[in-house]
């Protein structure tokens, strides 16, 4: 795996989280507080402080490096409106990653997050040789739930409080999708074959 990558599919783009979007990243969750909560991630011992700006990108730049993450601004018509990451990558027997993602209200619903999930997922199964891919949603998130209806991903079913979300252990559905799953254009041209929407 190569690190840094850029991918792009018409006015929507991935490239690497760097430490120079802290402005930009720091306004977008400020204006975006009430909208992400109810699905952040929150450490189990609240005397746990929170990471920074800068360390997240530190730590999410090593794990790149090494192979183990792919951690994107999503970008909309040139402009940071989110974040990507690939995380928990395992090589071996495993080959596989989890995908978490969120995007700014202001530009929801204008199929920003399914084209950054599929532009990574496209490049972990088709480019890097990942076998799986996963995404784990809180059953309440309607939003990102249709997010993974849109891109066809499978429905593995529900895991009991796997994960720390916004203070308490919290149910998720879990979705994926492996490399035999994908016709040879992968997830954007699965994506590119729905229906428009009104």
């Amino acid at each position: 795996m190569s690190w840094p990558v850029t991918l792009s599919h018409g006015p929507v783009g991935l490239r690497p989280l760097r430490q120079r979007d802290l402005g930009r990243w720091r306004e977008l969750r400020v204006a975006n507080r009430q909208w992400l909560e109810p699905w952040e991630a929150t450490p189990p011992d609240p005397t746990v402080p929170a990471l920074s700006f800068r360390r997240m990108v530190r730590q999410l730049s090593q794990e790149a490096r090494a192979g183990r993450a792919l951690p994107f601004a999503i970008t909309y018509q040139g402009e940071m409106v989110g974040q990507l990451s690939v995380a928990g990558v395992a090589w071996g027997s495993l080959c596989s990653g989890h995908i978490g993602y969120w995007v700014s209200r202001h530009v929801a619903g204008r199929g920003i997050a399914p084209t950054a999930v599929a532009l990574a997922t496209d490049y972990c199964l088709l480019t890097m040789g990942l076998h799986r891919i996963e995404i784990n949603i809180r059953p309440e998130n309607a939003a990102s739930l249709r997010v993974v209806a849109k891109l066809g991903l499978r429905d593995e079913g529900l895991r009991r409080q796997y994960l720390h979300i916004d203070g308490a252990w919290r149910d998720h559905r879990s979705f994926a999708v492996t490399r035999e799953e994908l016709e040879s254009g992968g997830l954007l041209a699965r994506l590119a074959d729905q229906p428009a929407s009104g």
